[in-house]
C-alpha cells in the first residue's frame, strides 16, 4: 500500500504538489489542520497560495502534539518559500523559519506594505501576479522531492533549511536557520535557576602556552560560516572585508527588529580570521541582548531578595543629581520595587547569586530602570572557562581605562621598542606608514595586576582627527599592546571620515559635555586639536619612557587556562573584590560549544556612553586607588574626578 500523505490548504499549489504526489502517494485532502488526522498518514503537507501566516501558526499548535512529520510551502509576493521540515517537539519550526526570513531579508517596502494591507483588509486580497503556474510546479516539485525524502527515511533538505525560490527566474537556494529560542511555538527554554547557576571550573588545556585559548579557531570556521550566516536566514545577514585599514579587517550584520542593526568587526592579520573573529563578536552581542539560553522567573524586591542577591548599587549608579536632571531616563533604585532578577555565581561566596536581569544583560536599559547597563564584561569562548577568562579581561580594561582618566592619572609611557617583539615592532611601523598616525603607549595596569594599557593614535596632519584612543588587557602586556593597537587601526578611517562630516557638531561637544550623547561623541571629540590639552596627564613627554621589563613582572603563562582563571580571581579577593559570573550562553551557541558570559565586578567601574550617564556613585574605590598606587597622598574626592567626557571609543 502507498504511503499516505495529508494535504491541507486551497489554491493552486495544493492542487499542483497533489498531481506531482499521486503517482507514488495515496492522497487525503484535509480542510484544515483541526480536521480529524487518520492514523495511516506518515507525512501532512501544508500549502498556501499567499503568506497568511495564521495557517502555519495553527498547524504548528495542532502538530506539535502528536507523531507526524509536516511540510510547510507557501507564496510569499515574487518568492517561493518551500520547508521547513518540522518534527514534532524538534525546535526549528515554521515560525522560527519564517522570523529569521523576515529578520535577515528585510523585505522591501512594497511587501511590507502589501503585508500591512492584508493584515488590515484580511477579505479582500487580490491575486499574487508572481505565483504563475511556472513558479508554482517549480515548487511542487521540490515539495514532491522533500516528501519522498521524507517517507523514504533521508534527512530531508530541509530540515533547519528553507527553499526559496525567485518566482520569475525561477532561480532556486537553499537557506540555513536556526530554531528561534524564544519562539512561542517550539521553543525549550529552561527557567533560570539556582542549581543552572552553580560554577565549577574544570582544566582546560591551552593549544599552547602563548595561546589563550582552548580552542583552535579553525575547529570553528566551518561550523561559523554554516550556522550563522546567511543573507535571507542567518543570524547575520551580512558580512564585509575592510580594505583599507592597516591590518585585516572584516564585519558582520545582526540585523535586530525595532532598534536598528547591529554591526560587528573583528580584526586579525588574516581576513579569514578576522571574519570568524566577527562573528564571534556578534554571537556575544546577540547573547548579551536579553535572556536566550534560560527564561527568567524571579521578579521581586530587593528588600524581599537581600539575603542573595546583588545590591545593585554597589555595581555602580547615577548620583542624586543626574536622576533630577530634567527628562533624566532613568529613576533612582528603589528596593521596595519589583525587578527582574536573573541568577550568576558568585567566586567569592562560591554561591549562586541573584543579579537585576538589566545589569545581566545590557541594551535593557531602554526600557526603563535604575541604570543603562552596556556590554561591559561580556565575552564569548570556546569553553565556559575561556569565557570567563576574557570576560574578566573585559571589565579590568574598561575600569583601568576609566580610573586613569576620572583620576588623572600620570601613568608611565612605554617604549614600544623594549618589548622585543618583531609583531608588535612591524604593526606598529605599518600602522604608522599607512595611516600618519604617531602611537603612544601607557601601563595603565590598576591595583589588581592584570597588565592594562592605553593606546594613544597622534595624528601628523593637523586637519585630521587629532587624538584617537583604545585599551587592551591581557596576562601577557604584549597581547594587551596588541590588542589595542588592533582597535585602534579599525577606527581611526571610520572615525576621519565622521569627523570631517560632523566637525561642527564636535565643537558644540567641546564646549557643551551635555551634547556628547552617544558611543561615537566620545571619540570624536578628541579629534579636535582644542581637546588635547584634556590628555596632558598623560602625554607630558618630560616623564622618561620605561621598558616593558621595568613595568612588568612578566612570568611564563600556565598551560591550562584555567589556572590563569583562579589566579585572577586570587587578586581580586584579596582586593575583596568579588567576581559575579551571569551565564549568557544562548541555545543558538551551546549547539557548537560556544559559551558567553556577563562578568559584573561590583567596584570596579562599569563603561557608559553619553556624558550624563557616567556612573560613579557607590564606587568608592576611584577615589582611593590612585593613593594605592601612590599617585596621591590622600583620597581624591569626587570634586577633584575629571570633569570632561571620556575619550573611549
Amino acid at each position: 500500500m502507498n504511503p499516505v500523505v495529508a494535504v491541507v490548504g486551497k489554491g493552486m499549489l495544493a492542487e499542483l504538489a497533489c498531481e506531482e504526489l499521486l503517482e507514488m502517494y495515496t492522497i487525503v485532502c484535509l480542510s484544515d489542520v483541526g480536521a480529524n488526522v487518520p492514523k495511516s498518514v506518515e507525512l501532512i503537507l501544508i500549502l498556501d497560495d499567499d503568506s497568511d501566516s495564521s495557517i502555519f501558526l495553527e498547524a504548528e499548535g495542532a502538530l506539535q502534539q502528536g507523531d507526524i512529520p509536516w511540510l510547510c510551502a507557501f507564496v510569499s509576493f515574487d518568492e517561493g518559500v518551500v520547508g521547513p521540515c518540522v518534527r514534532p517537539s524538534t525546535p526549528g519550526c515554521s515560525q522560527c523559519a519564517e522570523h529569521r526570513r523576515l529578520l535577515a531579508g528585510r523585505d522591501s517596502e512594497e511587501r511590507l506594505e502589501q503585508l500591512l494591507n492584508n493584515l488590515l483588509t484580511p477579505g479582500e486580497r487580490a491575486p499574487n501576479p508572481y505565483a504563475s503556474i511556472t513558479g508554482l510546479r517549480q515548487m511542487a516539485l521540490l515539495i514532491a522531492a522533500e516528501a519522498q525524502r521524507i517517507l523514504q527515511g533521508s534527512r530531508a533538505h530541509t530540515e533547519e533549511r528553507i527553499y526559496l525560490i525567485n518566482l520569475i527566474t525561477l532561480a532556486t537556494s537553499l537557506h540555513t536557520f536556526l530554531p528561534n529560542p524564544l519562539c512561542p511555538v517550539c521553543g525549550q527554554l529552561p527557567d533560570d535557576s539556582l542549581e543552572a547557576a552553580r560554577i565549577s571550573l574544570h582544566p582546560r588545556p591551552k593549544i599552547s602556552c602563548e595561546n589563550y585559548r582552548s580552542r583552535p579557531l579553525d575547529e570553528l570556521k566551518e561550523v561559523l560560516i554554516q550556522d550563522y550566516v546567511d543573507g535571507r536566514t542567518g543570524i547575520f545577514n551580512d558580512k564585509k572585508h575592510d580594505l583599507l585599514s592597516p591590518f585585516a579587517g572584516s564585519v558582520v550584520n545582526l540585523p535586530l527588529f525595532f532598534t536598528g542593526d547591529e554591526v560587528t568587526g573583528g580584526r586579525a592579520h588574516s581576513y579569514a580570521e578576522s571574519e570568524l573573529t566577527a562573528i564571534l563578536e556578534g554571537l556575544e552581542r546577540s547573547c548579551g541582548l536579553a535572556p536566550r539560553g534560560k527564561r527568567t522567573v524571579i521578579r521581586d524586591s530587593f528588600r524581599n531578595l537581600a539575603s542573595q542577591a546583588l545590591d545593585p548599587v554597589k555595581a555602580g549608579v547615577y548620583s542624586q543629581k543626574q536622576y533630577g536632571q530634567q527628562d533624566f531616563p532613568f529613576e533612582p533604585f528603589d528596593p521596595d520595587q519589583p525587578i527582574d532578577w536573573v541568577w550568576g555565581y558568585s567566586f567569592m561566596q562560591e554561591r549562586p547569586i541573584l543579579v537585576p536581569e538589566l545589569l545581566g544583560y545590557y541594551s535593557l536599559g531602554e526600557q526603563g530602570g535604575f541604570v543603562y547597563e552596556t556590554s561591559n564584561g561580556c565575552a564569548l569562548g570556546g569553553s565556559l572557562e575561556e569565557a570567563v577568562f576574557y570576560g574578566i579581561l573585559e571589565v579590568v580594561e574598561r575600569d583601568s581605562f576609566l580610573m586613569t582618566w576620572y583620576a588623572k592619572l600620570p601613568v608611565p609611557r612605554l617604549d614600544p621598542a623594549s618589548a622585543n617583539d618583531r609583531e608588535l615592532r612591524l604593526m606598529i611601523e605599518r600602522l604608522q606608514a599607512v595611516t600618519g598616525y604617531e602611537l603612544h603607549l601607557f601601563n595603565t595596569t590598576m591595583e589588581n595586576g592584570i597588565p592594562s594599557i592605553w593606546a594613544l593614535a597622534k595624528s601628523t596632519k593637523f586637519e585630521e582627527m587629532n587624538l584617537i584612543c583604545a585599551t587592551g588587557a591581557h596576562l601577557d602586556p604584549i597581547r594587551a599592546a596588541k590588542s589595542a593597537i588592533h582597535e585602534l587601526a579599525g577606527m581611526m578611517l571610520p572615525l576621519k571620515e565622521t569627523f570631517r562630516e560632523r566637525h561642527e557638531e564636535c565643537v558644540q561637544m567641546f564646549y557643551d559635555p551635555s551634547l556628547v550623547q552617544q558611543m561615537g561623541d566620545h571619540s570624536l571629540l578628541y579629534g579636535l586639536p582644542q581637546a588635547e590639552e584634556r590628555l596632558h596627564f598623560l602625554l607630558d613627554e618630560r616623564r622618561p619612557l620605561r621598558s616593558f621589563d621595568e613595568e612588568y613582572k612578566r612570568k611564563p603563562g600556565h598551560r591550562d587556562l584555567t589556572d590563569d582563571v583562579n589566579e585572577m580571581l586570587q587578586a581580586f579577593r584579596r582586593l575583596s573584590l568579588d567576581v559575579i559570573v551571569v551565564d549568557q550562553t544562548s541555545l543558538e551557541t551551546l549547539r557548537n560549544g560556544l559559551h558567553c558570559v556577563k562578568v559584573l565586578i561590583p567596584g570596579m567601574i562599569p563603561m557608559s556612553f553619553g556624558h550624563h550617564l557616567s556612573r560613579l556613585t557607590g564606587l568608592e574605590r576611584v577615589l582611593n586607588v590612585p593613593v594605592e598606587l601612590g599617585y596621591a597622598k590622600l583620597p581624591l574626592t569626587l570634586a577633584q574626578l575629571n570633569p570632561h567626557p571620556h575619550p573611549f571609543p
